[in-house]
């Protein structure tokens, strides 16, 4: 072909001519393509609903000119979820969640066909692991799925759909189609409030209050994830030979990480899934036999003899040894903690414990310099913490002056407050009990 010749391809997409605007697309229509892939329900949200805000930069970061998201709900079986063979279990979450990404990109295939772009992040896996442990995920499917109207979060932070509960996986498909209606709101709350999730958690994640303690469950309930490899990597790296590694790590933590990988990990409990009786599918046995479900569901799961996962010092630690003293006490590193500077006031809140925090208040001031320069307030007050990130605020109880690289350095225990402050490399202004008081608050 001569250079001069206009390339086949090119010409006959000149002649054709622009593409023609796709036409639009209804709630129904999107509902009924997702069906059609195989989802078991779905909904349709305009990204610009009020409850996403904090999704729209991580969105379009994924999919430039996205404008909506199509969330989707894959029911799993209940009682594989509910065996007190955990491995039972976590096959089921394993073949749903895989389902979860085959459905998804069907859908978004079907958009594309119909002249839509559109992208399928992962239900779960792979992450951007670069993020880690700051947000490694592209959208939170349990957000974009309540604000599609498709269940509420209940007490255990899952989301319970009216019919199916919270035996549900999600996932969700972006896309530049423009909603044309809002989704009917749902109108009422699928959890009834039984608190069965809060009884069955072995690391009492789900406080008494509502509140939740993040770090409990992460530390315990996603062992085998994140946190568990990297510990197991530091056991090798740090064994002296290898008596002392057998000592480290027992036989069956060995085999469970090389199952893991190559497998895949799975949860140590999901307890609060698996005893939720909401949602109409499921919601009859417990109405009309509440006996019976604490019986097969509930106490097979309490009662069962395991190890579990705890930071020393945690208020997971304390709930384990006095609500389940037959259940093995095994402590772990936190792997929450800030690896670079500027995570560190977001990290607070991650792995702050009520206990050790009951009954006194300061106020924190912390003045992080150097090429990552941080500043920020931290407010204890019985319990309760308040985190103002950028500011000094009010009157410190204690003042910290210190290097940010070298803060981070000393609050993961690679390196001593006493060296520091001998060096004059750390200055403290106020109370320095307090010091000691505030690490206990967080520990690692």
């Amino acid at each position: 072909m001569a250079a001069s010749d206009p390339h086949p391809a090119l010409a006959a997409a000149r002649a054709r001519g622009p593409l023609p605007a796709p036409p639009p697309l209804s709630l129904e229509e999107v509902r009924a393509i997702a069906l059609a892939a195989g989802a078991d329900d779905a909904g349709w949200v305009s990204l610009d609903h009020p409850d996403l805000a904090e999704e729209v930069p991580h969105v379009l970061s994924a999919m430039p000119g996205a404008r909506s998201l199509v969330a989707i709900v894959l029911r799993m079986h209940p009682e594989n979820v509910r065996s007190p063979r955990r491995n039972v279990a976590n096959l089921e979450f394993h073949r749903t969640g895989h389902e979860v990404d085959e459905v998804a990109a069907r859908i978004a295939q079907a958009l594309f066909e119909r002249g839509h772009r559109a992208l399928n992040p992962p239900m779960a896996f792979p992450m951007d692991m670069g993020s880690f442990p700051g947000r490694s995920w592209i959208v939170s499917h349990k957000r974009v799925a309540q604000a599609a109207q498709l269940g509420t979060m209940g007490l255990h932070r899952n989301l319970i759909h009216p019919r199916f509960g919270s035996f549900v996986l999600l996932g969700t498909v972006l896309t530049d189609a423009e909603p044309t209606e809002a989704p009917a709101a749902l109108g009422y709350n699928p959890c009834i409030d039984c608190r069965l999730c809060e009884v069955a958690c072995p690391v009492g994640a789900i406080e008494p209050g509502g509140g939740f303690r993040f770090s409990a469950c992460y530390d315990h309930n996603y062992r085998e994830f994140m946190s568990g490899f990297a510990d197991f990597v530091e056991d090798v790296v740090e064994s002296r030979d290898r008596q002392d590694f057998r000592d480290r790590v027992p036989l069956h933590e060995a085999v469970t990480t090389w199952q893991g990988l190559a497998y895949k990990p799975s949860y140590k409990a999901a307890y609060c899934v698996a005893v939720c009786p909401a949602g109409d599918d499921v919601l009859g046995g417990f109405v009309h036999d509440r006996t019976g479900h604490v019986q097969r569901v509930l106490k097979p799961l309490t009662e069962r003899e395991e190890t579990i996962y705890v930071v020393a010092g945690s208020d997971a630690e304390a709930h384990v040894r006095r609500r389940f003293p037959h259940k093995r006490v095994q402590r772990v590193r936190s792997s929450l903690r800030a690896t670079r500077p500027r995570e560190f006031f977001g990290a607070l809140p991650l792995i702050f414990q009520r206990g050790p925090a009951t009954g006194w208040a300061a106020t924190f001031h912390f003045d992080l310099s150097g090429p990552e320069a941080v500043r920020g307030t931290v407010r204890i007050d019985d319990g309760q913490l308040q985190v103002t990130p950028g500011e000094l605020i009010g009157t410190a109880d204690l003042l910290v002056r210190v290097d940010a690289r070298l803060w981070l350095a000393i609050v993961s225990g690679r390196r001593s407050p006493v060296w520091a402050l001998l060096r004059r490399r750390l200055r403290i202004t106020g109370d320095r009990r307090l010091l000691t008081r505030f690490a206990a608050c967080f520990p690692r």
